[in-house]
């Protein structure tokens, strides 16, 4: 401590500042320093090597937000005495710093909203204000958003991080693809000669969708999901397995064949579905229109 004073008193002398505003200084700084350097340590020693890549990032998170709550109550006991000397200065400051970044503060705000209300979490697909992806950070005045390209591309990932403020939240609508349950509906359209066999082909598309082993267990899935859910959310369908409707367009017949699927695995699923179909087609079982 008295080494500290020290190397303040000569500070002091060069740049005319009362050595204990420099003291004070540096006994904050050192503060900082010693409460990060405690926090790498505790992180490098709970980063065991069967942490996943999440279970890793909410550790560094959560020890980044411990370690801030820490250095400020300390801090705070450092300038306790002068800072209320200081209060009419701060609280005029403190009006103009609002009055300048009242956008960051609105976004801070925000930030708690996202986190109480649930609005979205990490690793949720949500889309809002035209972009859609997985939010793969949040943080205190804006969110990441791991963007995904159009509908007719797959919705595979772009590889480009969006950086969204947190404050869009109040003024656009939030679509959360996950947050009530995990599955969503998608279907596949199939055209086939309007002189096909309709019902033969039905038969064949729902064989085609019964084999696929992971669409074949989703809906008693999802109704664990729907049943959990129904205390927050009055949402309830009536049937939930796989189902072809048929309609006649243009002198053609168009099968939409509609099931659930979950958002991430939906370009897989349709992928393989439809190379099942063309084997179908290709063996004669059924027939696809050549218009």
């Amino acid at each position: 401590m008295e080494v500290l004073r020290n190397i303040s008193e000569n500070i002091s002398e060069y740049l005319v500042i009362k050595s204990e505003y420099i003291f004070l200084i540096i006994n904050s700084l050192v503060i900082i320093a010693i409460v990060q350097l405690i926090r790498y340590i505790i992180l490098k020693l709970s980063f065991r090597k069967d942490l996943n890549s999440k279970e890793k990032y909410m550790y560094f998170k959560g020890g980044a937000v411990v370690s801030r709550v820490i250095i400020i109550i300390l801090l705070t006991f450092v300038w306790m005495d002068y800072l209320k000397n200081f209060l009419t200065l701060i609280t005029f400051i403190s009006t103009a710093i609002t009055l300048s970044i009242k956008e960051i503060i609105f976004n801070y705000f925000a930030g708690i909203y996202i986190r109480t209300s649930k609005v979205f979490s990490l690793e949720d697909r949500i889309e809002v204000d035209g972009i859609k992806g997985d939010v793969v950070n949040i943080n205190r005045t804006g969110f990441d958003i791991l963007e995904l390209g159009e509908r007719v591309n797959g919705e595979q990932s772009t590889g480009r991080i969006v950086h969204v403020p947190n404050a869009i939240v109040f003024t656009h609508p939030v679509k959360n693809y996950v947050k009530a349950f995990k599955y969503v509906w998608d279907e596949l359209k199939i055209t086939v000669p309007v002189d096909a066999d309709i019902t033969k082909t039905k038969k064949e598309l729902y064989k085609i969708i019964d084999k696929n082993s992971i669409v074949k267990h989703i809906p008693d899935k999802m109704k664990e999901e729907v049943s959990e859910s129904s205390a927050e959310y009055r949402i309830y369908f009536n049937n939930l397995d796989p189902i072809i409707y048929v309609e006649l367009v243009d002198g053609q017949v168009d099968m939409y064949m509609r099931f659930l699927v979950h958002p991430k695995k939906q370009r897989n699923i349709e992928n393989s579905i439809w190379l099942d179909i063309l084997k179908a087609n290709n063996d004669g079982i059924i027939q696809l229109s050549k218009k």
